[in-house]
């Protein structure tokens, strides 16, 4: 059973697209069966998440913990099923995360989505007009 006991940054790098979480000795442990691991930067050194989309970039990577001599690898996709992983994670990058582009992609996807029902309406209306469908085109024409 693995838990994570303490993930915090040695350092953020924050860039157009990205947020850097490095990592560091002492600043990320793991409980695996009851006994502590720390971190040790011999495979990958951070955690790579974009910031638009909050998702995480490389989860093909694989983290070293130590304790003692013993060397534990876990990959990022282990970690990424960790509930306490991801909310930590979270807390650390959330400041980061843009937000507006979100906000704008909504009100543009409503936008489109107005878009494509009148042109949907006028379909219908030219439908009825080729049916010949009088009752159609006159409920058709109030929804305009």
């Amino acid at each position: 059973m693995v838990n994570v006991k303490m993930l915090r940054p040695y350092y953020i790098k924050a860039d157009d697209k990205y947020v850097r979480v490095i990592l560091a000795y002492q600043y990320f442990s793991v409980f695996v069966n009851n006994q502590v691991y720390q971190f040790v930067p011999v495979d990958a050194k951070e955690i790579c998440v974009n910031r638009y989309t909050h998702k995480i970039e490389n989860i093909h990577d694989t983290f070293a913990f130590q304790k003692g001599k013993e060397i534990l690898k876990i990959s990022m996709t282990d970690l990424i099923s960790l509930p306490d992983f991801l909310a930590q994670l979270h807390a650390i990058t959330e400041p980061y995360y843009i937000k507006e582009v979100f906000e704008e992609l909504e009100n543009g996807n409503a936008v489109i989505i107005d878009e494509l029902e009148q042109m949907n309406l006028k379909r219908l209306i030219d439908k009825a007009l080729d049916e010949r469908d009088e009752e159609a085109f006159y409920a058709l024409v109030t929804l305009l």
